[in-house]
């Protein structure tokens, strides 16, 4: 049986909209992963570092045969092919990718920390994730 992940998808460099849906086919395109629920695409302000352009957002769910790091490094993998940079914390990006929960685990590891921390702080992922499962409940916080 499948894990259900559900994962961030951001942009705010060149054609927001098409590197988002981009992310999500080239995502599709993993063995074993199936489209479960894709949200709408919300543009929205940025955090933290604010003197840059808008991000479009949005989150799917999907079921998955890859455990929480080999997802993880799949996601990487895939933000470097559609042209994301190492810039700094909070900084613009081409594409971003965020595991946001997986099943209902709880992962405090350097590289990968599950459920996403801060999310539940962030409406530009709380309106989406509402949209595709409104009966979902966090992990930690309840």
């Amino acid at each position: 049986m499948g894990h259900i992940a559900y994962i961030g998808i951001g942009s705010n460099i060149g054609d927001k909209v098409q590197q988002c849906e981009k992310a999500t086919t080239e995502i599709l395109k993993v063995d074993h992963h199936k489209l479960l629920a894709k949200s709408s695409l919300f543009k929205t302000n940025p955090i933290g570092y604010t003197s840059q352009d808008w991000f479009v957002n949005g989150v799917i769910k999907i079921e998955t045969d890859l455990e929480p790091l080999p997802l993880l490094n799949v996601l990487k993998a895939i933000e470097s092919q559609l042209g994301r940079t190492k810039t700094f914390q909070w900084g613009p990006r081409a594409i971003d990718l965020d595991i946001l929960l997986f099943d209902d685990k709880e992962i405090q590891m350097e590289e990968l920390q599950i459920p996403h921390p801060l999310f539940h702080e962030r409406q530009f992922v709380l309106i989406p994730l509402a949209e595709i499962d409104r009966s979902l409940i966090h992990p930690v916080l309840k």
